[in-house]
């Protein structure tokens, strides 16, 4: 026999965890619609050369990478962003421009399983390409509130700073400043003291980079986010913040909300050079990415999720053999009125089995039809919450269900 498991870092969800997933999208599809971004798809496959060295050092160490039967040297997509930037430059004659999309799609990467860390997993990303401006940062920014305002999310704040302000330091050195908040300024300093680099001389660089002030179009970005009405205490100006990826150019974009112990539920910024790489020709971009995994887990954890998330409303019964066409015409009438309608499919099962089952779904409303009620064109509606039961017409239980 064969073991049935789930390879490490790769995950199965069952309804109940399929259903809140599926509430997440369903949540954040026509916020991004609203503000007229458009869905894509992408393989998830790439030729290798695509997604290499685009995501430094640690990216290609971690990504998917082998021969296909062809010999060709392909890889699992690691993000959305550059198969997103092959797609612009790919088709940049069809596009509109600017083009503004939302990727809701699987992502691959050979992580160190740990809590919160999977090695396949979802990511959610909105993006505007084709525009330099702050006010096309300033939107997204104010899409990715509104999204997280939708999904019932308060204590959430958006720290935004611009990569600029580390110009001329090395990667390690910005890579080491971008985990202060998460190991304190000690350790980053003994990060950097092992690269080479003098504490005296680190932390004089640290201290000023922690003074800096906002960037010209980080100002006008805060000025944007004002006019969309967005308050002064839901976005913070971070100047220790990066980032890891090396693709972004200027502003960088984290949200994190309190009471989470998971990390940032989102992140983004501007990346006008990667592109390029694909175009011939600089195209500037900026974008979002929600934290999908982390984001479902904070919900979890903060109680956003509404109660009953059953899709099914109501399981229609088969009282025997005789009375199954009853059960089929009702649940018919039901499905054509817009319910979300099962029926029991095995005529010989007993009631009570029927009703456990619809118990263990959580499905909320049973029809049962036994010999009484097919005798007067009638049904029995009972309430598996309350186990309350009421005898309708046709009429009267399409109006209380539909």
């Amino acid at each position: 026999m064969i073991k049935p498991q789930t390879l490490k870092g790769f995950r199965d969800f069952l309804p109940n965890e399929a259903r809140k997933r599926q509430y997440v999208i369903n949540t954040l599809r026509p916020v991004f619609e609203s503000y007229g971004f458009e869905p894509l798809e992408t393989p998830s496959l790439e030729y290798e050369e695509i997604l290499l060295g685009k995501y430094g050092d640690e990216g290609d160490k971690l990504m998917y990478r082998f021969k296909d039967k062809g010999k060709r040297k392909v890889a699992l997509r690691y993000d959305q962003t550059v198969p997103l930037a092959r797609v612009v430059a790919q088709y940049q004659n069809e596009l509109p421009m600017p083009f503004k999309r939302y990727q809701i799609q699987n992502v691959w990467r050979a992580e160190n399983t740990q809590k919160g860390r999977f090695r396949e997993f979802v990511q959610c990303d909105i993006d505007t390409i084709g525009l330099d401006t702050p006010l096309a940062d300033a939107e997204i920014i104010n899409v990715a509130i509104k999204a997280y305002e939708k999904l019932g999310f308060k204590n959430f704040k958006v720290l935004i700073n611009d990569r600029t302000v580390f110009e001329g330091l090395p990667n390690y050195a910005v890579t080491a400043i971008d985990k202060l908040k998460k190991i304190g300024r000690g350790k980053v300093l003994e990060e950097l003291v092992r690269k080479g680099q003098s504490k005296q001389q680190m932390a004089s660089i640290l201290s000023s980079i922690e003074g800096k002030r906002p960037t010209e179009r980080l100002s006008q970005i805060f000025s944007y986010l004002e006019k969309f009405g967005i308050k002064k205490s839901q976005y913070e100006f971070f100047p220790t913040l990066a980032r890891g990826l090396d693709y972004y150019t200027s502003t960088i974009i984290e949200i994190e909300t309190k009471g989470y112990a998971g990390g940032s539920l989102g992140g983004g910024g501007r990346y006008d050079k990667l592109i390029g790489m694909f175009a011939g020709k600089d195209i500037p971009a900026v974008g979002f990415s929600f934290g999908f995994d982390r984001l479902t887990e904070a919900m979890e954890q903060n109680k956003l999720f509404p109660f009953d998330l059953q899709i099914t409303k109501v399981l229609v019964t088969i009282f025997s053999k005789k009375l199954k066409q009853k059960s089929l015409d009702y649940t018919t009438a039901l499905s054509s009125a817009g319910v979300s309608t099962e029926l029991y499919l095995d005529e010989n099962t007993k009631m009570e089995k029927q009703l456990k089952y619809a118990d263990k779904k959580g499905i909320p409303y049973v029809v049962i039809i036994g010999p009484d009620e097919a005798s007067t064109n009638l049904v029995t509606l009972r309430n598996m919450k309350t186990r309350e039961q009421e005898i309708l017409t046709q009429k009267d239980l399409l109006d209380r269900l539909v």
